[in-house]
């Protein structure tokens, strides 16, 4: 137990911050990291450091600070919302930046030393719409598609050298996600009665009781971290396991059929 070291992105809220404390409370020496460090000041963790993703600078100053780590947690990131005509590419740039740019310099800081030692674990937090790509999420989806496929690579790559990854994809989760969202699904236009059904039916899929918190998703990770045969994917809540299992085997035309019918969606 002792002496294991994991550096979670992300972490000033919601899945990041839940799964520093949870490794922590599991025994991981934890370095938390942020953009803004006032945001990790009551964090209980072992250190906290001020990270920008978006920085090659940031990422290698991380790296050197910490130094070799048993666990990588890529969790940093934000949404963007909007019809696919519509969205400003400057947004879309910005969210390939974090989502996956952000990602892909955390991977080639710290794995080669995972890959010398041996051993390690790379953690890529993707989401739900890694898997589908809904409508008025477009360029949110893209850039958790293109993490998944990272993910699948680097899995192939780094897999001979024993170095493990896990892709988690969440479903609804109740955080601040919603904060930082460039969302452009209000507006007036072609697309604003799309906008008001599917709200309706994300509604539908995401059930009668209350949204589980990103505390589960934290359990889920540190499970499949101390189970050496953990799947590459794990798909974490109902409805992201629901969405998961639909689609594994299935045509898109098949799926996109039964989708409509159970959120019952006319457009």
């Amino acid at each position: 137990m002792a002496n294991r070291t994991a550096i979670v992105t992300g972490c000033s809220s919601g899945i990041g911050r839940a799964t520093a404390l949870e490794l922590t409370a599991r025994g991981y020496d934890v370095a938390a990291t942020a953009r803004r460090p006032e945001s990790l000041a009551d964090l209980a963790v072992e250190r906290t450091l001020t990270l920008d993703v978006d920085s090659d600078e940031s990422v290698a100053a991380a790296r050197d600070a910490v130094g070799p780590v048993d666990i990588l947690v890529n969790n940093a990131g934000f949404g963007i919302d909007g019809p696919v005509e519509e969205v400003p590419l400057a947004e879309v740039r910005r969210a390939f930046e974090t989502n996956f740019f952000g990602a892909a310099r955390m991977i080639q800081a710290f794995v080669p030393a995972m890959r010398e030692r041996g051993s390690g674990t790379v953690v890529n937090i993707t989401s739900v719409a890694g898997i589908v790509g809904g409508p008025l999420a477009g360029f949110y989806a893209a850039t958790k598609f293109a993490l998944e496929a990272l993910s699948e690579s680097l899995h192939l790559e780094v897999g001979h050298f024993g170095v493990r990854v896990l892709i988690v994809e969440p479903g609804a989760i109740a955080t601040r996600f919603g904060d930082n969202m460039v969302d452009l699904r209000g507006r007036p236009g072609p697309y604003a009665e799309l906008a008001t059904l599917w709200e309706s039916a994300m509604g539908v899929l995401g059930g009668e009781g209350p949204t589980p918190g990103p505390e589960l998703v934290a359990t889920k990770i540190c499970d499949a971290l101390e189970d050496e045969h953990h799947p590459l994917r794990l798909p974490v809540g109902a409805d992201a396991e629901m969405i998961a299992a639909s689609r594994q085997g299935t045509s898109f035309d098949d799926f996109e059929t039964a989708m409509r019918g159970v959120l019952q969606l006319d457009w």
